[in-house]
Protein backbone atom coordinates (compact mmCIF):
# COMPACT_ATOMS: atom_id res chain seq x y z
CA UNK A 1 0.00 0.00 0.00
CA UNK A 2 1.26 3.35 -1.26
CA UNK A 3 1.99 5.53 1.92
CA UNK A 4 0.10 9.43 1.37
CA UNK A 5 1.46 12.55 2.12
CA UNK A 6 -0.22 14.47 4.79
CA UNK A 7 1.43 17.76 4.15
CA UNK A 8 2.31 19.17 0.58
CA UNK A 9 6.15 19.02 -0.40
CA UNK A 10 7.34 22.32 -1.50
CA UNK A 11 10.55 22.76 -3.32
CA UNK A 12 13.60 24.37 -2.12
CA UNK A 13 14.42 26.91 -4.18
CA UNK A 14 17.36 28.25 -2.28
CA UNK A 15 18.96 25.20 -2.97
CA UNK A 16 21.99 26.96 -4.07
CA UNK A 17 22.31 30.43 -3.32
CA UNK A 18 25.56 32.20 -5.28
CA UNK A 19 24.87 35.06 -3.60
CA UNK A 20 24.75 34.11 -0.10
CA UNK A 21 21.32 35.61 0.67
CA UNK A 22 18.79 33.54 1.96
CA UNK A 23 15.85 36.28 1.30
CA UNK A 24 16.31 36.62 -2.70
CA UNK A 25 13.30 36.41 -4.81
CA UNK A 26 13.80 33.50 -7.23
CA UNK A 27 13.84 36.02 -9.97
CA UNK A 28 17.04 37.36 -7.84
CA UNK A 29 18.52 33.95 -7.89
CA UNK A 30 18.07 33.29 -11.39
CA UNK A 31 19.77 36.42 -11.61
CA UNK A 32 22.47 35.59 -9.91
CA UNK A 33 23.11 32.81 -11.07
CA UNK A 34 23.31 34.25 -14.65
CA UNK A 35 25.73 36.95 -13.72
CA UNK A 36 28.22 34.10 -13.33
CA UNK A 37 28.28 32.63 -16.51
CA UNK A 38 31.90 32.49 -17.83
CA UNK A 39 32.41 34.60 -21.07
CA UNK A 40 32.60 33.15 -23.84
CA UNK A 41 29.75 29.92 -22.26
CA UNK A 42 26.04 29.25 -22.57
CA UNK A 43 23.51 27.85 -20.25
CA UNK A 44 19.62 26.94 -20.63
CA UNK A 45 16.73 27.81 -18.60
CA UNK A 46 16.14 24.86 -17.51
CA UNK A 47 19.61 24.58 -16.29
CA UNK A 48 19.49 27.45 -14.30
CA UNK A 49 16.26 26.17 -13.00
CA UNK A 50 17.37 22.84 -11.93
CA UNK A 51 20.58 24.69 -10.17
CA UNK A 52 18.13 26.37 -8.17
CA UNK A 53 16.04 23.32 -7.36
CA UNK A 54 13.09 24.08 -9.32
CA UNK A 55 13.71 21.60 -12.44
CA UNK A 56 10.54 22.44 -13.61
CA UNK A 57 10.63 26.11 -13.56
CA UNK A 58 12.28 27.12 -16.65
CA UNK A 59 9.98 29.01 -18.01
CA UNK A 60 10.01 31.40 -14.90
CA UNK A 61 13.38 31.56 -15.38
CA UNK A 62 12.75 32.92 -18.88
CA UNK A 63 10.49 35.50 -17.85
CA UNK A 64 13.19 36.50 -15.23
CA UNK A 65 15.51 36.64 -18.48
CA UNK A 66 12.96 39.11 -20.37
CA UNK A 67 14.05 42.44 -18.79
CA UNK A 68 17.16 41.32 -17.35
CA UNK A 69 19.65 42.88 -19.51
CA UNK A 70 18.21 46.10 -18.68
CA UNK A 71 19.44 45.32 -14.92
CA UNK A 72 22.00 46.97 -12.51
CA UNK A 73 24.33 45.41 -12.13
CA UNK A 74 24.71 43.79 -15.20
CA UNK A 75 22.97 40.40 -16.23
CA UNK A 76 24.68 38.80 -18.93
CA UNK A 77 20.89 37.81 -20.43
CA UNK A 78 22.24 37.07 -23.85
CA UNK A 79 24.04 33.64 -22.21
CA UNK A 80 21.40 31.78 -21.38
CA UNK A 81 19.33 30.20 -24.49
CA UNK A 82 16.75 27.27 -24.92
CA UNK A 83 17.60 23.48 -23.99
CA UNK A 84 18.88 22.62 -27.90
CA UNK A 85 20.56 26.22 -27.88
CA UNK A 86 18.70 28.46 -30.00
CA UNK A 87 18.37 32.26 -29.10
CA UNK A 88 14.44 31.79 -27.96
CA UNK A 89 14.94 35.19 -25.89
CA UNK A 90 15.88 37.44 -28.65
CA UNK A 91 13.21 39.70 -29.37
CA UNK A 92 13.43 40.82 -25.68
CA UNK A 93 16.85 42.68 -26.49
CA UNK A 94 15.09 45.72 -28.69
CA UNK A 95 17.19 44.55 -32.01
CA UNK A 96 16.75 41.52 -33.55
CA UNK A 97 20.09 40.63 -33.93
CA UNK A 98 21.50 42.26 -30.90
CA UNK A 99 21.33 38.90 -28.62
CA UNK A 100 23.30 37.02 -31.43
CA UNK A 101 25.72 40.13 -31.65
CA UNK A 102 26.44 39.81 -28.27
CA UNK A 103 26.97 36.13 -27.97
CA UNK A 104 29.34 36.49 -31.74
CA UNK A 105 31.48 39.51 -29.47
CA UNK A 106 32.70 36.73 -27.15
CA UNK A 107 33.33 34.56 -29.59
CA UNK A 108 29.77 32.36 -29.90
CA UNK A 109 29.35 31.35 -33.04
CA UNK A 110 26.06 31.72 -34.13
CA UNK A 111 23.69 29.96 -37.24
CA UNK A 112 20.14 30.30 -38.03
CA UNK A 113 19.75 31.18 -33.88
CA UNK A 114 21.11 28.50 -32.65
CA UNK A 115 24.83 28.18 -31.22
CA UNK A 116 26.83 26.05 -33.37
CA UNK A 117 28.60 24.50 -30.96
CA UNK A 118 26.11 24.32 -28.17
CA UNK A 119 27.27 21.59 -26.27
CA UNK A 120 30.64 21.57 -26.19
CA UNK A 121 29.96 25.74 -24.83
CA UNK A 122 27.05 24.41 -22.45
CA UNK A 123 28.12 25.62 -19.01
CA UNK A 124 25.81 23.80 -15.99
CA UNK A 125 25.57 25.76 -12.80
CA UNK A 126 24.51 23.02 -10.91
CA UNK A 127 28.19 21.40 -11.54
CA UNK A 128 29.80 24.24 -11.59
CA UNK A 129 28.35 26.34 -8.55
Amino acid sequence: MPIKKTKEEKIPLQKIMPSGKKEDSFFEQVYEVARQIPRGRVTSYGAIAACLGAKSSSRMVGWAMNGAHLLKPKVPAHRVVNRNGMLSGKMHFGEPDRMQQLLEKEGIAVKDDKVTDFKTLFWDPSAEL
